[in-house]
């Protein structure tokens, strides 16, 4: 039976360029629909770019142009870099749109209507220096939960903790670092706490992957807060009805995007958009990022619930992308725009190695560039092509590219290639991409041992015949495994389509074999990847971002962080403290796992300091301590403190050493 679905990504934000860490999700989500198409089913993706909020309205007036000018010229260019990577949306639409505008109102009006809309006054920062009111994300601090510095203002991207503004430690304005002042307004929220109820009894209907149901956990038993939809202005959005300075929170009407994108779709092909959207027939998912699962699954399937649409059927969640092991990095080379990837490397390698990667879990994914080469030139190249290679021009130059029967042998081989078939189809659905990559790898390492073993290159002067029986089945393999190959490789695929004189591939006549017809000719479908092109674009990151600092800055300097009184100064307590063992840790090249002796309770303090010091060293060193840190809670476990060093980092790191005499614990003035 054919399945009517619907499917959306996150709207990348209309302030900045598309980079490979946003491509894990849209690549993601592409493979999947494809598969869907692939499979006969009738299937929708929608997307939209993200335009309103104060980032927008400040990177516009910086560049001296209005913020509409400004989203409709990035519009452009993800809409071009989303093609160039092969990502195929029914409709990629704007939030900053009639149809967005309407149902963001109506919303609004039924949850009201409903009693899930109350008013209240609220105290919130306001910079005197800028002349506006700071948004969650344009206040900075250290975060009320786990102490982490240089968080947002409203989530923790530490602990995951969500908090409002007021409640940061030492906040500053992430515009001009100022510490803002605190003003009174009247703001709109939404009581989420009324559909605590609702929310748990969808998720128990399936609603979220397993992996996350113990994060949401966290937050029923925190409590949910009742969340601030409105913002003063001035502000990039659309005005509340009723209201004249005050505007709907981007993060009300950013979902509400994924609608209207439908809908504009449904109003240019002349179909019923509340069919299209609300029927409870059709299927609909969503693929988020783990970032922003307390707003697609608590706020927006509230908001849902309580003006009468329906919920999606699952959230796709996925992890964020590391490269080489670490965070993405301008320093580093690796904050790798797509544009900027596409001048050297070619779009599909990187969507095959990120299916290769991919499950169903909300772990990262991490983007090894020697395993990138490597897993390229030995599997895309050297499997899947090169089995073409082997047969296409052969049978071009010797047989008139005409292809005979399947022997006793081909048949055999064809039956194992076709066999997995539906295990790599349940892969997919799951989301389980790694699983098809290994699967296809194995299927493809098959036929090229039937290859092997046949040795055609020696029979085609001894048997023609018996050759291009070899060859067919050769040919009929490569059918089957590009098949597999469609979703994640569309553009190899359609290569070998003109290549074998198909008009399709796809679920459906995977078992349908080719014989006694022509193919055409024979042309390379895929090239190596040279590690020099890599390190060209790492390189080009890099001087892309210097120059980006030079326009920026233009003297040597950082800019400065928030300004502290002696009195801030005075309240640190320093002390003399011995390692009694330091360790690496495994995933975190730059940290070392220290464990002290501070003249009471064994400390233990995570410190950046892995690329100046071996652990060995450093066992026995007497080291000043800054004993009244608050406790830091990291990715890697909690650090209890802080030892001083001081350098511009790396290998450029001195450890301040006390006095051979010095006992742990002792104060240092």
């Amino acid at each position: 039976m054919t399945r009517n679905i619907v499917v959306t990504s996150a709207l990348p934000y209309a302030n900045g360029p598309i980079h490979i860490g946003h491509l894990v999700e849209y690549i993601q989500t592409d493979i999947w629909v494809r598969f869907q198409k692939l499979s006969g089913n009738h299937c929708l993706y929608f997307c939209a770019d993200d335009t309103h909020g104060t980032p927008v309205m400040i990177s516009a007036k910086k560049t001296g142009v209005t913020p509409e000018q400004l989203i409709k010229k990035v519009y452009a260019e993800h809409r071009n870099d989303f093609a160039r990577f092969l990502i195929e949306f029914d409709n990629y639409y704007s939030t900053h749109s009639p149809e967005n505008k309407q149902l963001s109102e109506y919303i609004f009006q039924r949850l009201n209507q409903a009693g899930s809309i109350t008013k209240r006054n609220v105290r919130q920062a306001y910079c005197d220096n800028c002349n506006m009111a700071l948004p969650d994300r344009f206040i900075r601090g250290t975060c009320p939960k786990c102490h982490a510095e240089d968080q947002y203002g409203d989530s923790c991207e530490v602990c995951s903790a969500t908090y409002r503004p007021t409640e940061l430690i030492n906040p500053y304005c992430a515009t001009c670092s100022k510490t803002p002042t605190f003003k009174s307004s009247e703001h709109y929220f939404f009581k989420l706490a009324d559909y605590e109820k609702k929310l748990k009894s969808l998720f128990k209907k399936g609603h979220i992957q397993k992996t996350v149901a113990n994060k949401l956990n966290e937050w029923f038993d925190a409590g949910l807060k009742d969340w601030d939809i409105s913002r003063d202005g001035p502000y990039f959005g659309f005005k509340i009805p009723g209201e004249k300075n005050k505007f709907f929170y981007v993060w009300l009407d950013a979902p509400i995007g994924y609608m209207a994108s439908a809908k504009n779709y449904a109003e240019k092909n002349n179909i019923d958009f509340e069919d299209l959207w609300n029927n409870p027939d059709k299927e609909l998912y969503h693929f988020i990022g783990k970032d922003i699962m307390y707003f697609h699954a608590l706020f927006w399937p509230a908001m849902l619930l309580g003006s009468g649409f329906k919920t999606a059927n699952k959230l796709f969640v996925h992890g964020f992308l590391t490269v080489n092991g670490q965070k993405m990095s301008k320093s580093r080379g690796t904050f790798i725009k797509a544009d900027t990837y596409l001048k050297f490397l070619n779009p599909e390698h990187l969507r095959y190695y990120y299916a290769s990667k991919l499950t169903d879990s909300i772990d990262d994914i991490d983007l090894s560039f020697d395993d990138f080469i490597n897993k390229i030139n030995s599997n895309l190249v050297g499997k899947f092509a090169n089995l073409a290679s082997r047969s296409g021009p052969m049978l071009n130059k010797k047989l008139k590219g005409r292809l005979g029967t399947l022997d006793k042998k081909g048949k055999i081989l064809i039956g194992k290639l076709t066999e997995p078939a539906q295990q790599i189809k349940n892969d997919y659905e799951k989301l389980n991409y790694a699983a098809v990559a290994r699967n296809i790898s194995r299927l493809a390492d098959l036929a090229n041992q039937f290859v092997e073993k046949q040795k055609p290159w020696l029979t085609i002067n001894e048997d023609r015949e018996k050759t291009r029986n070899t060859l067919t089945a050769v040919i009929n393999a490569v059918k089957i495994i590009t098949t597999y190959l469609k979703p994640i490789l569309p553009q190899f695929a359609e290569k070998v389509q003109k290549f074998l004189n198909l008009d399709d591939l796809n679920f459906q006549n995977i078992k349908d074999t080719l014989e006694n017809q022509n193919i055409n000719k024979f042309e390379r479908l895929a090239e190596r990847v040279d590690k020099k092109n890599v390190e060209k674009m790492m390189e080009e990151t890099k001087e892309n971002q210097d120059q980006n600092q030079k326009t920026q800055q233009p003297t040597n300097l950082e800019p400065l962080a928030p300004e502290c009184t002696i009195d801030d100064f005075a309240k640190i307590d320093l002390r003399v403290a011995r390692v009694i063992q330091a360790e690496t840790i495994e995933g975190a090249d730059r940290l070392l796992r220290l464990k002290l002796d501070v003249g009471g309770p064994e400390k233990t303090v995570l410190a950046g300091i892995a690329k100046a010091y071996n652990p060995d060293e450093l066992t026995g060193k007497l080291i000043i301590y800054f004993a009244n840190l608050k406790p830091h809670k990291m990715s890697f476990g909690l650090s209890e403190g802080m030892i001083l060093a001081a350098g511009t980092g790396d290998k450029d790191i001195f450890i301040l050493s006390a006095d051979a005499g010095a006992k742990p614990g002792q104060k240092v003035s």
